[in-house]
């Protein structure tokens, strides 16, 4: 009740200045459908600047019998109430995934509790304020795989885990999750992925080969990016960042997983796309609190989730009060760096009982240890 309330307050702060990206949700889902001229599967042959999904173009045809305005209110409702259900199914699979390890659960929800307060301003921010549909459903199909991950569902997390690429390009720094499995249901998942993948985005590139142009859309370097930090100075993407966002992300989560802290995975992709993207908009920081609650309520144990307090204050709290540029990039890099190696090297207690350091999925296969199978010596919550 008194996240809905926070929420509640947060959206009526935002709704007054709401939904600055809709109108690309509305083209591009008429687009899609041909109910404009130049889309269909020419739609990002032409339009390189939509930088969304087909999945987020088919949920935001649920708003299109409405008025613009109607739409647009509605489509806010529900991405907010998404970020509820969100904190709800978190709070289960850290539940699930501390079971049988001595964890007092009243302090656990207490956790989510306040890890969440910290998330739903963010959340408000691109749900409401931006309208960011696609990222929107990228952050919750991936909030989905991690849930079917820790209940041992093969199939859902691949399955989940392409919904979100397929909302969003940049998801695919979460796909390290897919790791986390043990060896057999791990490769099923990653057919499901790669398939399903495959299924939303090939008719496009193989019916209009200028789709391929698309992925080198380009956005301004803003003087507040922590590539002005690498001493990239260029006026726009340089060709390279999109290709080193996605690697590094990826590295990073595999890296996570290696070290039996697969609850990172989403907060470090999140890292390396604030770390190396050229713009700033305050909405990117809603992957980022999503990756910290993760951490806070499934990857540690302590009572207070202060890497989501941080997270808040030093991403959002300097785009508001920081007036220098420079200085919003030296912030945005110390947290980046900082957080990753916190979360990937930082000594991490072991529960009682021995259990917790993997999802269900790996514990319960009898003989096998996948990737993310953990050792007596290196298991935490």
């Amino acid at each position: 009740m008194s996240l809905s309330l926070w929420t509640a307050v947060w959206f009526v702060v935002a709704e007054r200045h709401a939904a600055i990206s809709w109108h690309y949700l509305r083209t591009g889902q008429q687009l899609l459908f041909n109910e404009v001229p130049g889309g269909g599967l020419a739609l990002y042959a032409n339009h390189p600047e939509l930088q969304i999904g087909p999945v987020s173009f088919l949920v935001a045809g649920l708003f299109a019998p409405f008025s613009a305005d109607v739409g647009e209110k509605l489509a806010d409702a529900f991405m907010s109430g998404l970020g509820l259900y969100m904190l709800v199914l978190i709070g289960r699979a850290a539940a699930d995934h501390n079971r049988g390890t001595g964890l007092n659960h009243k302090r656990l929800q207490q956790r989510v509790l306040i890890a969440g307060a910290a998330f739903i301003p963010m959340w408000v921010e691109v749900s409401v304020r931006f309208a960011h549909l696609d990222d929107v459903l990228a952050l919750f199909f991936t909030t989905l795989a991690v849930r079917a991950l820790v209940r041992g569902q093969a199939t859902a997390v691949g399955v989940f885990l392409a919904l979100a690429v397929d909302s969003k390009p940049w998801a695919v720094g979460f796909l390290p999750l897919l790791l986390a499995l043990p060896r057999p249901s791990r490769l099923r998942s990653v057919a499901w992925a790669v398939g399903l993948v495959a299924i939303a985005w090939l008719p496009f590139y193989l019916t209009h080969l200028d789709t391929l142009a698309a992925a080198r859309f380009t956005i301004p370097n803003q003087p507040a990016s922590s590539l002005r930090w690498f001493g990239v100075h260029d006026p726009a993407t340089p060709w390279w960042d999109r290709p080193a966002q996605m690697a590094l992300g990826i590295a990073l989560g595999a890296l996570a997983v290696r070290r039996h802290r697969w609850p990172a995975v989403v907060f470090l992709a999140a890292d390396a796309r604030i770390l190396l993207d050229p713009s700033v908009y305050t909405y990117y920081n809603a992957s980022v609190l999503l990756g910290t609650l993760l951490w806070d309520s499934i990857g540690q144990r302590r009572l207070v989730p202060w890497v989501s307090w941080v997270a808040l204050i030093s991403l959002y709290g300097s785009a508001l009060l920081v007036p220098s540029d420079s200085a919003q990039g030296f912030i945005r890099l110390a947290f980046g760096v900082g957080s990753a190696a916190y979360v990937l090297l930082w000594p991490q207690r072991a529960p009682r009982g021995g259990r917790g350091a993997r999802p269900r999925a790996a514990r319960t296969t009898s003989g096998r240890r996948g990737l993310g199978a953990a050792s007596p010596v290196t298991r935490r919550a």
